[in-house]
């Protein structure tokens, strides 16, 4: 349904301020023409001409808007790709992210994540886990809510499902999915962002990602954890209670396993994709090198109903200036009968 509704420019402080102090002006002025009415050459014309200049401009500050329900919205023309690593080395409690406190390496992506909704408000984003599989979960969608929910929901994989970590499981996945929305989506800034400890425990040689810099404009890899390492919880939850933990043995040693962050693997990803590498700690963050986004928009249509705001303010402006220009020549003509 369409509407009228006021929508301060400067906010509803400062707006409601300054119309306050017209409605003054406006009242002082009728007051003050009323009372020195028999000594002062101002006319009714004069003092109806300046409390309307005061009214008006009350009204103005006010910002007049009208309220129209559409299903359209506009969004920079950017589109963000998020993959995150939930093997179940993601668990190790050892890296930090912004401050010195100590999280588990999936919990340093979860905060990865929402800076990045923070860091493009106005951007699309697509989302996908990887492990044992890749999984796409969140299709493209301008919706930073829906994707600060899925990063809250993931998990890492139980070490059962494991089959030993390839870093090179989301490849085909990214490969489609980015070839998809580079064809819908032409003109489109299209940036990925991999989050991953580095870790490639599998026999297998990994493949390289040289092929997916065909649809994309820029990539940064980030990389959580730390070189130090840490034991992998066994039953792959990283909010275990300390203490009751029990770790996952490397068969070759019979002691509990030590995973570490890999910075030079991530990197040679990095120089794969023709992007960055970032490895996430206290003092490194995913806002760290942030690849630019899109100056174009484009319209986009839900089936969520929003509101749009539209101030109509012109009319007002046009009545102000035509009120001024007469004030002016009122006052040329006063002058001129004064000399």
């Amino acid at each position: 349904m369409n509407g009228w509704t006021l929508s301060p420019a400067l906010g509803w402080p400062a707006g409601v301020a300054l119309a306050v102090i017209m409605t003054a002006c406006a009242i002082a002025e009728i007051v003050i023409h009323i009372r020195r009415r028999s000594a002062s050459d101002e006319t009714a014309a004069s003092c109806v001409r300046r409390t309307l200049i005061c009214l008006l401009t009350a009204v103005a500050v006010l910002t007049p808007s009208t309220v129209a329900e559409t299903t359209s919205k506009a969004v920079n023309a950017t589109d963000i790709v998020i993959a995150i690593d939930t093997t179940s080395s993601m668990a190790v409690k050892d890296a930090t992210y912004g401050d010195a406190t100590t999280i588990s390496r999936l919990d340093a992506a979860k905060d990865a994540v929402h800076d990045l909704t923070k860091a493009y408000p106005a951007a699309s984003f697509s989302a996908m886990s990887f492990g044992a599989s890749a999984s796409l979960d969140v299709p493209l969608t301008p919706d930073t809510l829906a994707i600060d929910n899925w990063a809250d929901t993931l998990s890492v994989e139980p070490t059962t499902t494991s089959s030993g970590s390839s870093l090179d499981t989301p490849l085909d996945k990214l490969l489609l999915t980015l070839k998809d929305i580079r064809q819908r989506h032409q003109n489109d800034t299209i940036v990925l962002f991999l989050i991953s400890d580095g870790e490639q425990t599998s026999t297998t040689t990994r493949r390289t990602y040289s092929s997916l810099r065909r649809y994309l404009d820029d990539a940064l890899v980030l990389g959580a954890g730390s070189t130090t390492g840490g034991q992998i919880p066994a039953d792959g939850s990283d909010d275990s209670p300390d203490g009751q933990e029990t770790w996952v043995t490397d068969p070759t040693t019979g002691q509990p396993g030590i995973s570490k962050l890999s910075p030079d693997t991530l990197s040679t990803i990095a120089d794969e994709l023709s992007g960055t590498a970032v490895m996430l700690d206290a003092t490194h963050t995913a806002t760290d090198s942030l690849p630019k986004a899109s100056k174009t928009w484009r319209t986009t249509s839900t089936a969520k109903t929003r509101q749009r705001t539209t101030p109509v303010v012109w009319p007002i402006a046009i009545a102000i200036a035509a009120l001024l220009a007469w004030e002016f020549g009122a006052w040329v003509g006063m002058s001129r009968r004064l000399l």
